[in-house]
């Protein structure tokens, strides 16, 4: 893992096509903003691991469930 010290107004960027900016800090809280194509999907960590929870769900459910 790579860790990084950014300050508010200054941006990360992941290729040629993303950039995560520091927006705001606030307490312990950090507000950030990504930019991306609008074909690559970003999610927060507990999102993303629902949505791979719910795809493998309904990739190993019987078809004849269903019937």
């Amino acid at each position: 893992m790579l860790v990084l010290s950014r300050t508010v107004g200054e941006a990360i960027a992941i290729g040629d096509d993303i950039a995560v900016h520091i927006l705001e800090l606030n307490g312990t809280q950090v507000k950030i903003g990504v930019e991306a194509p609008a074909e690559v999907q970003v999610h927060r960590a507990e999102v993303y691991h629902k949505i791979l929870k719910r795809q493998a769900a309904e990739l190993h459910a019987d078809p004849h469930e269903s019937l």
